[in-house]
């Protein structure tokens, strides 16, 4: 979509600090942290949200992302969040899950 702000970023069209990144997903600094680490693990391919036809899938590779990510960057605990729609605080209409942590990240 050529308006969705993390399509821009995965398209690199918009500067980001990268975490991670593979062929299928992103993951980047949340420029609003609300923890010490704040992460939106993000699908390369567009989704609106969890809501939207095949997001299972896609939620379970960001799941098992976010998993990778923590063991890399030594978070014992974290809170991984799907926010869902407009009324569930969903703020861009791209899929994405949030991981968050009061550790900081190496």
């Amino acid at each position: 979509m050529s308006d969705c702000i993390f399509c821009k970023i995965i398209n690199k069209e918009i500067p980001t600090e990268i975490v991670f990144e593979d062929e299928q997903t992103i993951v980047f600094k949340d420029i609003h942290p609300q923890a010490p680490t704040h992460l939106l693990i993000v699908p390369k391919n567009h989704l609106e949200s969890i809501k939207s036809d095949g997001s299972e899938q896609v939620a379970s590779q960001l799941i098992a992302a976010a998993k990778t990510i923590a063991k890399q960057k030594g978070l014992d605990g974290y809170k991984l969040s799907f926010n869902v729609g407009k009324e569930g605080g969903q703020i861009v209409d791209h899929l994405h899950l949030h991981l968050l942590s009061n550790q900081l990240c190496h």
